[in-house]
């Protein structure tokens, strides 16, 4: 298999910056936008040698519609762009974006200073569509106080799970990213209970353990997203971080995976258009205010997209 980017499949450091992109003009800006993302991985080692204990990566993703723009003759067989829900007052909006640089280290200020350099190579030719400073919150907690990822594959199960194979082999290394930024009402979670937070999450607080199956309603978190087609689970690599200040705070969801339906169905089942009749009541305390869909090609092809 080809190559994947360095950041895909290693279990993520404490520190983590998301920075989405609008090129400003595609068709004529397109092809020397795609040499200088082509460039960053180059650029991350120049960087990452000023502390190689930080372990300094990035991982460069197009969206659908500037994937055209620079290879429209080839594209990923899933890659299309994120598409919005609205049902009963929950939202999951599409916001979109061209580029996303998902750089994630054991120092935020280096993450900061590749920002800072792509920033600095892409010049006026981008906008900043989003950016968010992740962090690791005590014990790999979201900021509600639950334990995050606990799903995550293990193992060689990581690259099975995130990673294009032979199903597109042109593009077989490569993964689709599938993004999301919540802001959680952290005032309103603090007002309940933490045995309602439980029956909302499916896990106890302390040591994430699932609930039982007559105290785990259909609508908790994980009642939700965790789906079995063929007797075998569906899972996504996920390198979601808590965000933000005091002011607005909440999680940066992303996932990486061989396939876009899978955290599609998740989405799906969580905001209640799946066909159930149920939602994830987690919902109510917290709200999507972005949603994006990429693709991180292998090596050997953003190397390709850059000439």
């Amino acid at each position: 298999m080809a190559q994947p980017q360095a950041g895909i499949i290693p279990e993520p450091n404490p520190f983590a910056l998301f920075l989405i992109l609008r090129v400003r003009d595609p068709a004529a800006g397109g092809p020397g936008v795609a040499r200088a993302a082509a460039r960053v991985p180059a650029l991350v080692k120049r960087v990452g040698a000023i502390d190689a204990r930080a372990k300094l990566v990035c991982t460069v993703s197009f969206g659908s519609k500037f994937w055209d723009a620079v290879s429209p003759g080839k594209r990923p067989a899933d890659l299309r762009p994120f598409k919005a829900i609205e049902v009963s007052g929950r939202s999951a909006p599409s916001t979109g974006g061209d580029l996303l640089f998902h750089t994630n280290s054991k120092r935020h200020d280096l993450n900061l200073e590749l920002a800072m350099r792509i920033r600095n190579l892409l010049g006026d030719r981008v906008d900043v569509m989003e950016e968010a400073h992740g962090f690791r919150y005590l014990d790999s907690r979201d900021l509600t106080g639950f334990i995050d990822g606990t799903e995550n594959p293990k193992g060689r199960e990581r690259a099975r799970a995130a990673l294009v194979g032979v199903e597109d082999p042109d593009f077989a290394g490569g993964s689709y990213v599938f993004t999301q930024r919540y802001v959680h009402n952290l005032k309103k979670w603090a007002f309940i209970s933490q045995n309602e937070q439980e029956k909302l999450i499916g896990r106890r607080k302390p040591d994430s353990k699932e609930l039982s199956g007559r105290a785990k309603p259909p609508t908790a978190h994980i009642s939700r997203v965790v789906i079995e087609e063929n007797g075998e689970e569906l899972q996504i690599v996920r390198h979601s971080f808590p965000y933000g200040p005091t002011s607005e705070s909440g999680l940066f969801f992303i996932a990486y995976s061989k396939r876009l339906d899978i955290p599609e169905k998740m989405l799906s089942r969580m905001m209640g258009t799946s066909g159930d009749g149920l939602h994830d009541h987690l919902m109510n305390y917290t709200e999507a205010v972005s949603g994006a869909t990429f693709f991180a090609p292998s090596l050997h092809v953003l190397k390709m997209l850059g000439k």
